[in-house]
């Protein structure tokens, strides 16, 4: 009995130094960062974080962190006194693939390209380029409004370069487009003896000359109805699709965007991004969060469309997500075409894509089947329209989103905090140079002249308000979030030295940092994951090169990733 009570007691000791073992002792990190952390996390600042198997598993000071290292198992990254660790950003609005497709099968000019040169350059090495690699189709982006006159006949001086292959190429903002003959044909516009044959899109405009025929100048829902007259599964194949997808992620990356919310993805009206990207991720070789959205415009069966977007779930994997329709209220308001109260000085207004009853019934029947509505909106006249469908019709759990934003309605904003409405702005707009600026005061309605991308009003009514940068589409404006950052914090654009534009709405460093990591997160449904530095979440962070908290303020946009991390793996930077 003695003998079995020894045995006890030898087990009992045993045992317990096993427990005090276990209790004092916690599980070695794959990694360890040290440094000035800004956490996303409110205005939280820490010293340390810990990450094992691609999550925080620690966030706080540099003793904590320390119990986590192994030694010959933990990498140790000491980055005090060199800049700011903080989350991955977040590019809640771009179009990273058209911009890809453009340079890799198309062309892309400069913004001071004039007609001229347009005309005597830039087509013809484009029609040479797409003739010598056996194309059928010649397309390109890139030319600036306010240098190509609207009454110009432009097919005709495209057909005298070429007449054989349509040619399409749209401006910098991609919201007007320029087209030859043939392509006009293939559309419709221009019948086959010459005459006028469809004058009119809904949501955009034809421009005619004085018999009235197509100058092939089209802009906004008459662009897109052209363009889907190209070869669209020549311009973007999968193979092209996949051939970019390695460039997209780089220039991600590189930036330090770990989350991307992609503006349209039914970009040559196909599923082939969907298929190059779900490829990619099923290869391990995805390395930040897409979010995908399928476009509905007004020219389009709503119905068949709906369908199209509902069955892109297919493409979901673990880092992607495709539960968005892409919609266009209105044009842009400084284009002319923005749906605006009051009107434009020259008592025109611009172009409503949709009713409020058409917004209405199509906001029930996406968020019905789980799909958030993504609308692209401007004028504060379609502001108004797009948020009284939501209100609606609009579930508040599905975070249906605003995109752009130029102008507001001051009782909108409490009735966007109170639905759970959503905006993604174009903060990186938010700046004017000193001849833009007198052309603004010139052109637009009362209320808007001086004014344009709200931002600080949406934090003021608790409105999710999150950044984009609208990529290729930039108009002048820096695509990399430290750039956006000085921007909105200062009203200027460093190249230009202009006045500052309109100050009061410039946000802090802290919540422009908000709106480039935990607000995308949440408008993508991710926040519970990712977006900030939160035990349990993944590990996607920056080494950023400067303090952007702290550094003076003319110096923000110099600050760069000099590594970004997604899931705990060092994914670009030396």
């Amino acid at each position: 009995m003695k003998k079995i009570l020894s045995i006890i007691a030898v087990l009992t000791v045993i045992f317990g130094m096993g427990m005090m073992t276990s209790c004092n002792s916690k599980p070695s990190a794959d990694l360890v960062v040290y440094g000035k952390i800004y956490t996303a996390e409110g205005k939280q600042i820490v010293e340390a974080f810990a990450v094992k198997d691609g999550k925080y598993v620690y966030v706080g000071d540099k003793a904590g962190a320390e119990a986590f290292i192994e030694e010959g198992k933990t990498e140790v990254v000491d980055y005090t006194d060199k800049g700011l660790v903080m989350p991955g950003c977040g590019n809640a609005h771009a179009h990273y693939a058209l911009g890809y497709a453009i340079q890799s099968v198309g062309t892309v000019m400069s913004r001071d390209t004039d007609v001229d040169k347009f005309i005597k350059e830039i087509v013809p090495a484009a029609v040479k380029k797409a003739k010598d690699n056996g194309a059928n189709v010649i397309f390109g982006s890139g030319w600036e409004m306010m240098k190509f006159p609207k009454d110009l006949c432009y097919r005709k001086m495209l057909d005298e370069v070429c007449s054989d292959i349509p040619i399409y190429f749209a401006d910098e903002e991609g919201h007007k487009g320029l087209a030859n003959t043939i392509l006009l044909k293939k559309a419709g516009l221009i019948k086959e003896d010459g005459t006028a044959g469809k004058t009119e899109v809904r949501g955009g405009e034809i421009v005619l000359d004085a018999d009235g025929v197509p100058t092939g100048y089209v802009k906004e829902q008459a662009g897109t109805y052209v363009r889907s007259f190209l070869d669209n599964e020549y311009l973007f194949s999968v193979d092209v699709a996949k051939a970019n997808m390695a460039g997209i992620q780089e220039q991600l990356l590189s930036e330090g965007y770990t989350m991307y919310q992609d503006g349209y993805s039914s970009y040559f009206f196909n599923d082939n991004f969907y298929k190059a990207a779900q490829q990619m991720d099923q290869a391990g070789d995805m390395h930040f969060v897409l979010g995908t959205a399928w476009e509905l415009d007004s020219w389009m069966d709503v119905d068949k469309t709906l369908d199209k977007a509902a069955a892109t779930k297919k493409y979901e994997s673990a880092h992607i997500r495709t539960n968005w329709l892409k919609m266009f209220m209105d044009g842009t308001v400084e284009s002319g075409t923005g749906f605006v109260d009051p009107l434009y000085p020259d008592n025109h207004q611009g172009i409503p894509n949709w009713s409020e009853e058409e917004l209405t019934d199509i906001t029930r029947k996406a968020n019905e089947r789980g799909i958030t509505m993504h609308v692209h909106v401007m004028g504060n006249k379609g502001v108004e329209r797009i948020v009284n469908a939501y209100v609606k019709a609009g579930k508040k759990e599905l975070r249906n989103t605003l995109v752009h934003v130029y102008g507001v309605n001051e009782p909108d904003y409490q009735r966007m905090a109170d639905n759970n409405i959503y905006v993604t702005s174009g903060m990186l707009w938010h700046h004017a140079d000193s001849a833009l600026q007198e052309e603004l005061l010139r052109i637009l309605p009362e209320g808007l002249k001086d004014k344009g991308y709200p931002m600080k009003s949406f934090f003021d009514y608790g409105i999710n308000l999150s950044s984009h940068s609208d990529f290729p589409a930039l108009c002048g404006a820096p695509d990399d979030p430290f750039g956006i950052m000085e921007i909105v914090v200062t009203g200027v654009y460093y190249p230009e030295q202009a006045k500052p534009w309109w100050t009061e709405e410039c946000l802090t460093r802290e919540q422009a940092l908000t709106a480039l990591t935990i607000n995308v997160a949440r408008q993508m449904f991710l926040e519970n994951e990712r977006g900030s530095i939160k035990e349990g979440k993944y590990a996607d962070f920056l080494l950023v090169t400067k303090d952007v908290l702290t550094c003076p303020v003319t110096e923000i946009h110099e600050a760069k990733p000099a590594a970004t991390y997604f899931e705990g793996k060092k994914v670009y930077g030396n």
